[in-house]
């Protein structure tokens, strides 16, 4: 079940990656720090900001951004600065990437990574055209 986070383990996480999260995301993250989006194609989970205001947010944020971003960059054909922010439980993920002309600012656009292939695809403008109600 996805809870609020406070926006310092957002600002963890960004001088962790080396990049910051765009407004739209870190706004829907603050208010529920995870939770569940969709795509035509399939049902994702967030992955939260890893949360150490006390063990049991730690345990429920254990499979934190930072984390689930380096797993993924084990997979040759990973983007190298992509970030990953949704799994389906197949190997695919939902990712940010940097914007062209600001290489550490993630764009709020949202793709779909294919794992067998490493084929990208746009699947919204940004995070709130994928959350279902």
């Amino acid at each position: 079940m996805p809870f609020p986070i406070d926006v310092k383990y957002i600002i963890e996480t960004e001088e962790q990656l080396g990049l910051r999260f765009p407004p739209l995301f870190k706004e829907k993250m603050t208010k529920e720090n995870g939770g569940e989006v969709a795509t035509e194609y399939d049902d994702w989970n967030l992955y939260p900001f890893f949360d150490k205001s006390d063990k049991k947010r730690m345990s429920r944020t254990c499979n934190h951004i930072v984390l689930e971003t380096k797993q993924a960059r084990k997979w040759n054909n990973f983007p190298l600065k992509g970030i990953a922010i949704a799994g389906n439980g197949c190997g695919d993920q939902l990712i940010l990437i940097p914007l062209d002309d600001d290489k550490e600012k993630l764009s709020e656009t949202v793709y779909f990574w294919y794992h067998e292939t490493g084929a990208l695809e746009r699947v919204g403008e940004n995070i709130n055209e994928l959350i279902t109600e």
